[in-house]
């Protein structure tokens, strides 16, 4: 059988039928080996074939490569999961924690606040009936409840710096406004305390002094001077212990005043008497110190060096029967009563001139308010004042001491310990009353003393002090 020539014709047409029919390696589609063929060399018609079965030998296929992908993805997918679950963990662990914390500040706070209402309510308490003891035990439970909050404020805010908290909203108000309002309450009840304190000491003084007075009235009729007519000793010591008793008293009512004023007591006192005034009890023992040095300034003279009488040497006796009839005449007389009638005599110039060394015009507007007082006094009156009613009363007894002390015969020498002298308990009483130690000397003198012809003596009042040191 004759075989049938092959041409180039018949070869292409069994290429492009042996590519139709069968499915090429590598995933390639029809329309990629027909692209191929177009974009290569027409001449090598298996050029396409080679090299496709090449790159094939070269590189995997996209199967392949997304399957490995993926694997890859899964792996990191699954640690990273793993981690998040850890944090997670993590967190809510240290929240758990920041959460029992928080609650046991919260607890403690309310416990606090609690305490503060308790203290608050027994300070309330120790106002009615009045009891100083309760007082004080209340306010500085009341002050200690105070700090309590304050210490869980820092605590509070090192925790929230720390991370340990959560910090604070700003929008909610801060426990030093929340506290502020307490504070406030308790500042006012202190000064409230001090001026009823000062109150309860003036009146004590008081009560001393009308003590005294009536204890020499009572002492009057058993007296020489009643049946012969002649001032006595005793009758001096008695007038003595009351004036000491009536300037105690205008001192403490002076600080009383500083106080209700809201003057600083001891800043005051200290520049007042020029003594080194360091606690509110010395102040009170300074100014009572002040009050008797200007009222008794000049006592030693008859007109307390008012005027240049001499009439003690020109009649002593005329002179002594005159003074002694004043002092029984004013005894049992108001001395307001006395200076509406006669507001200039003897006595009324006597208590202008002491008024106004007494209080410098800066105090006397510090304490009052104006300086009404000294310039009633000034153009010659008196004014009706509670407080002027005060000094009054401790003129007047200071002023019946020296109508007394001239009416005697001899008449009394007065003496006064100087800043650092010994302590000698004949002539001087400390106004500690506990025996003194013997390191002891004179701080400053309060009251001086009188030695009588008789030979008894009145003793002086004295402060001391340590030797070498200062009140």
């Amino acid at each position: 059988m004759a075989s049938k020539p092959v041409t180039v014709g018949d070869l292409i047409h069994r290429v492009a039928s042996s590519c139709l029919s069968n499915r090429l390696p590598c995933n390639y589609t029809i329309r990629d080996s027909v692209d191929s063929d177009l974009d290569d060399d027409e001449d090598d018609p298996f050029a396409d074939a080679v090299s496709s079965s090449d790159k094939c030998r070269r590189s995997p296929s996209s199967a392949e490569v997304v399957e490995e992908e993926g694997d890859d993805d899964k792996k990191l997918k699954i640690w990273e999961e793993g981690g998040q679950e850890d944090r997670k963990a993590a967190a809510a662990a240290k929240g758990a924690e920041r959460a029992r914390d928080a609650e046991a500040l919260m607890a403690e706070v309310f416990d606090a606040v609690s305490g503060v209402r308790r203290a608050y309510a027994a300070l309330q308490g120790a106002h009615c009936p009045w009891d100083p003891d309760k007082m004080r035990a209340a306010d500085a439970a009341v002050v200690a409840e105070l700090r309590h909050l304050a210490r869980l404020r820092d605590r509070f805010r090192r925790s929230a710096a720390a991370g340990h908290i959560p910090r604070p909203n700003p929008s909610a108000p801060p426990l030093r406004e929340a506290v502020a309002p307490y504070e406030a309450v308790l500042d006012d009840l202190q000064r409230q305390l001090q001026s009823k304190q000062a109150e309860v000491d003036g009146l004590k003084e008081k009560l001393a002094a009308a003590t005294a007075r009536r204890n020499g009235r009572h002492h009057q009729p058993s007296s020489k001077h009643q049946s012969g007519g002649a001032p006595t000793v005793e009758l001096f010591t008695s007038i003595a212990e009351q004036a000491r008793a009536a300037t105690r008293a205008f001192a403490g009512h002076l600080l009383h005043l500083m106080r209700a004023a809201g003057v600083d007591v001891t800043a005051a006192t200290r520049s007042l008497t020029k003594i080194p005034v360091s606690s509110p009890q010395l102040a009170k023992h300074a100014m009572e110190a002040h009050v008797t040095r200007s009222l008794l300034g000049g006592f030693e003279h008859e007109s307390f060096y008012l005027d240049g009488s001499l009439s003690s040497l020109l009649d002593p006796a005329a002179f002594r029967r005159e003074r002694y009839t004043q002092f029984r005449d004013m005894r049992g007389m108001e001395p307001s009563e006395l200076l509406g009638v006669l507001p200039t005599c003897a006595f009324g110039r006597y208590a202008a001139a002491k008024f106004a060394s007494l209080l410098p015009p800066r105090v006397e507007e510090a304490i009052l308010g104006d300086g009404e007082h000294r310039r009633a006094v000034n153009g010659g009156a008196h004014p009706r004042t509670p407080f002027y009613g005060e000094f009054l009363r401790a003129a007047k007894a200071v002023w019946m001491l020296h109508l007394l002390a001239f009416a005697l015969e001899p008449p009394p020498s007065h003496f006064e310990a100087g800043r650092g002298a010994e302590f000698h308990p004949e002539y001087m009483e400390s106004v500690a009353g506990a025996p003194p130690r013997a390191d002891m000397v004179v701080g400053f003198a309060m009251a001086p003393g009188f030695r009588l012809g008789n030979g008894a003596v009145v003793r002086a009042r004295v402060y001391l002090v340590p030797r070498g040191g200062r009140p």
